[in-house]
């Protein structure tokens, strides 16, 4: 619920900075959702199948989120700069499970 939030709190603010840093929050939450659903997996609270659907559409949102922010730091019709996102203070992406569970 966290990631929606903030991205819809941050584009509702009034410069585009602090929508990228709601962005950066979602993005955050997007990690700490991982960790539940791997938690929840390791534990047996939920079977592999919805496990790996979860952690699957987990990741799709957490590239789109940076995408998104990737293109928010780039000036219209410019290639994006290595290390954009970076310099805006979005943590660096997170790999993907290897394997459900690890």
């Amino acid at each position: 619920m966290t990631i929606p939030a903030n991205i819809a709190e941050g584009r509702r603010q009034t410069s585009e900075k602090e929508f990228r840093r709601f962005l950066t929050i979602a993005l955050n939450s997007s990690s700490e959702l991982e960790y539940h659903l791997i938690l929840a997996h390791d534990t047996n609270t939920i079977p592999e199948g919805e496990f790996i659907s979860l952690i699957t559409q987990t990741i799709t949102v957490r590239k789109m989120l940076y995408a998104l922010l990737k293109r928010l730091a780039t000036p219209e019709g410019k290639s994006p700069a290595k290390g954009v996102v970076a310099q805006q203070g979005a943590q660096p992406p997170a790999a993907p499970p290897t394997a459900p569970g690890r």
